[in-house]
C-alpha cells in the first residue's frame, strides 16, 4: 500500500560551509524568538534562515536565498537518487539510545484512503503557513516522521549494514543529540525496503499539519498540471521513517498540569472506587510510575499531597468511555485520565489548552509548576507505547491532544527534496 521512492536530495556542499554542527536546527515549529536569533548568530548558512527567516516577508526572502545559495553551489542538488539512513545517538532520563530510520520520498495519499494515518487532530493556522512556504521555494524543505512495522527487521538489517561505512554527513545538535547520514544508491538495497512496506500502512508520527500542507500543495500542482504523471515529485513527500520494533524509538509522557481546578477530598474518595491509592515520598514519581505500566497508573501531585494512583476496576470505569472506542483506545493512559477522573469523576467536560491545562514533558518541570502556583495540580503519567500510536491510528482512531512526545526531534538542515513542476522521481 505505501510506495517508497528514491530521489536526489539537494544537501550543503561541505567545502562552502562551516561545520554542520553550526547548520543543522530543530524543526521550524520548536525555534522560538531565543532559538532564532541564536541560530542566526551561528553561520550565514544557518538553516533558520530558510525554514524561519526571521524577515517580515519570510516566505520570498526564504525563496530568494534558497536559490541564491544554489546558485553559488553553497547547496547542491546530487546526481542520482538513492534513500538516506539517518540515526541519532541521544540520551534520555540517563540512557543512551540510537534511533535508526530512513528518508524516502513517500506517495501522498489523503487520510481517508487508509495508507496513511493519523494519530492526532491538527488545526488551520500552521497548515496556511507551510502552504505559503511550499508555493514559495518549491521545496520540501523538511522530512515528515512516520512509523512503520518491520517485525522481521529486513530494513533494519540493511541499515546496520550500510552503517559500517563512514557517514555521508555527521553533526550534534544543541541538545547533544550526534546525527549520522548515509546514502543508499544500490538498487537491490532500495527494492527490499520497497518490498518491506509495500503491504504496510504507516502512521504520522510528527508532522501531521506539513502533512496536510503537501496533499493540498499537491492537489493544487494538480489542477495546474492537469497531464500530470504519478512520477512527479509533487506527488510525494520527503519523509522519515522509523519501524515500531526499533528499541531507540522513545516516546515521552506528556504530564497533565490542571491550571485552575483544585482535586477535592470527594473526588478522592470517587477515585478511590476505582484506583488502588498509595501516599508516595517525594521522589518516588519516577519509580511508582515505572513499576506499574500494566495498567492505567498516575501520580496525582498537588500542594496537599503526592499520591499514586492504580486502575484496578477497569470494568468499573467503562461506564466513563464511549461504547465507540475501540479495546486499543480504551487502554490508553491519556484516555482513561481524560474520560473516568478529569470528565467523569471532576466533571471537567471541556479543558482548554494554556486556559484550563497544560503539559510538560519531564515530571520535575510539572512538580516545579505547581509548587511555583502557575498549576494547582498535575497528573504524572507514562509514556504512550509506540505500538499503541500504531495500533489505535490503524483503528481509525486520533488520539487526545499531546498523547505523543516522539523524542528527538529530526534535525533540519542534512537534505530536503525539489518538488517544482516537472521533477520525477
Amino acid at each position: 500500500m505505501v510506495e517508497l521512492r528514491p530521489f536526489k536530495g539537494i544537501q550543503y556542499e561541505k567545502e562552502k560551509v562551516e561545520e554542520m554542527n553550526k547548520i543543522i536546527t530543530q524543526p521550524y515549529d520548536k525555534i522560538s524568538d531565543k532559538m532564532q536569533r541564536k541560530y542566526y548568530q551561528k553561520s550565514d548558512h544557518n538553516y533558520c534562515k530558510l525554514i524561519l527567516p526571521k524577515e517580515e516577508n519570510r516566505y520570498e526572502i526564504a525563496a530568494q536565498r534558497l536559490n541564491r545559495w544554489m546558485e553559488k553551489n553553497v547547496l547542491q542538488k546530487e546526481n542520482d537518487p538513492g534513500i538516506y539512513v539517518y540515526y541519532q545517538d541521544y540520551e534520555v532520563l540517563g540512557e543512551r539510545y540510537t534511533r535508526k530510520g530512513f528518508v524516502s520520498a513517500v506517495k501522498l495519499h489523503p487520510f481517508n484512503e487508509d495508507v496513511v494515518l493519523p494519530h492526532e487532530e491538527t488545526h488551520k493556522g500552521p497548515k496556511i503557513d507551510r502552504l505559503k512556504m511550499l508555493r514559495a521555494t518549491e521545496k520540501n524543505l523538511e522530512a515528515g516522521f512516520m512509523l512503520y512495522s518491520d517485525e522481521e527487521k529486513a530494513t533494519i538489517d540493511i541499515f546496520d549494514e550500510v552503517s559500517e561505512k563512514d557517514p555521508l554527513y555527521e553533526a550534534t545538535d544543541d541538545l547533544g543529540v550526534h546525527s549520522r547520514v548515509w546514502k543508499i544508491e544500490d538498487e537491490d538495497k532500495i527494492k527490499k525496503v520497497q518490498e518491506a512496506l509495500k503491504d504496510e500502512q504507516v502512521v504520522i508520527a510528527d508532522g501531521h499539519h506539513r502533512y496536510e500542507t503537501a496533499v493540498n500543495y499537491r492537489d493544487e500542482m494538480r489542477e495546474k498540471n492537469p497531464d500530470y504523471e504519478e512520477r512527479e515529485a509533487f506527488n510525494w513527500r520527503m519523509t522519515y521513517m522509523v519501524p515500531v520494533e526499533d528499541p531507540g524509538l522513545n516516546v515521552l509522557p506528556g504530564h497533565r498540569l490542571l491550571l485552575k481546578e483544585k482535586v477535592e477530598q470527594e473526588h478522592i474518595e470517587e477515585i478511590k472506587r476505582y484506583f488502588e491509592v498509595s501516599e508516595l515520598e517525594d521522589g518516588e514519581e519516577e519509580t511508582f510510575l515505572k513499576n506499574n505500566d500494566d495498567t492505567s497508573s498516575y501520580i496525582l501531585y498537588d500542594d496537599e499531597r503526592t499520591l499514586g494512583l492504580r486502575l484496578e476496576d477497569k470494568d468499573g470505569i467503562e461506564k466513563f468511555l464511549s461504547d465507540d472506542y475501540s479495546e486499543d483506545y480504551k487502554n490508553l493512559d491519556v484516555v482513561v485520565l481524560r474520560d473516568a477522573i478529569f470528565e467523569g469523576i471532576m466533571g471537567l467536560q471541556e479543558l482548554h489548552i494554556d486556559e484550563d491545562i497544560s503539559y510538560e514533558r519531564w515530571s520535575e518541570d510539572s512538580i516545579k509548576k505547581v509548587d511555583g502556583g502557575e498549576a494547582k495540580v498535575a497528573f504524572l503519567v507514562n509514556a504512550t507505547k509506540p505500538e499503541e500510536v500504531l495500533n489505535v491510528a490503524k483503528n481509525g482512531e486520533r488520539m487526545p491532544q499531546k498523547s505523543t512526545d516522539f523524542y528527538p526531534k529530526i534535525n533540519s538542515g542534512f537534505m530536503m527534496m525539489d518538488i517544482q513542476a516537472g521533477e520525477t522521481l
